[in-house]
């Protein structure tokens, strides 16, 4: 039993030390998934901001603009 358990574990320890080894430079370039990935963040970025920028010029707008309402009613308040 106690082989068996030494040899085990001798097999776990000789396949773990290879994976210390590996340096990962095989591999320097990035995939496409990669460039897919940050592509289609940046387009929920943008399909988010158009809607955004939108809502604040309106509220400028509607800050800064008088309706038509209020002009009108003013124009008829000052002839009578």
């Amino acid at each position: 039993m106690k082989s068996t358990i030494k040899n085990a574990l001798l097999a776990f320890i000789g396949s773990i030390s290879t994976a210390f080894a590996a340096n990962g430079a095989e591999k320097t370039e990035p995939s496409l998934l990669l460039y897919l990935f940050l592509g289609f963040g940046a387009l929920i970025i943008v399909f988010q901001a158009v809607p955004g920028i939108m809502l604040f010029f309106s509220m400028l707008k509607g800050i800064f603009v008088a309706p038509k309402e209020r002009v009108l009613a003013k124009k008829t308040d000052k002839t009578s």
